[in-house]
């Protein structure tokens, strides 16, 4: 292009003279992003280097001062840790048997009004033992009922 610009035989046109000064600020444009750009990234390398540098020296620095006093202090919270659990487990277990204090109390109440409403009413009582006396009987009899008929099966594959 400077050679057309140049050349003294066919000067150059407007349209054209228009088209290398569009060509020349776009350059210009470019070069200008290209050093902008080219800075950035110079300055983020620099603040990588810094910054792993320190990184280096503080972790250089705690392992050169990490001493035995560090690790007792990790114990000792470990160590008030499990206690806080065991405490919590402990109070757990008492409300637990708080609980089954109360529970006990209730059903003293409960068998106490029972056997006062027996006490009151004498029929119920002797009611329920006949109940009971049925019942009895009628389990002697069930369990009998299936010896015996445990005993003729054993009887009928034996033969």
């Amino acid at each position: 292009m400077a050679a057309q610009l140049n050349d003294t035989t066919s000067p150059p046109s407007q349209s054209m003279l228009h088209a290398v000064q569009r060509h020349r600020d776009v350059l210009q444009d470019y070069t200008r992003d290209f050093a902008r750009t080219k800075s950035n990234v110079q300055k983020a390398l620099d603040k990588a280097n810094l910054l792993g540098d320190v990184r280096n020296d503080i972790s250089s620095y705690k392992a050169a001062h990490s001493s035995v006093t560090d690790a007792l202090l990790e114990e000792r919270g470990r160590i008030d840790s499990s206690h806080r659990m065991i405490d919590e487990t402990l109070d757990q277990a008492y409300e637990t048997r708080a609980e089954f204090g109360r529970q006990r109390t209730s059903l003293t109440g409960i068998n106490a009004r029972m056997q006062g409403v027996l006490s009151t009413l004498p029929g119920i009582n002797s009611l329920i033992g006949m109940i009971q006396s049925r019942r009895r009987r009628d389990s002697i009899i069930i369990g009998c009922l299936i010896g015996l008929c445990l005993v003729g099966l054993m009887s009928y594959m034996t033969r």
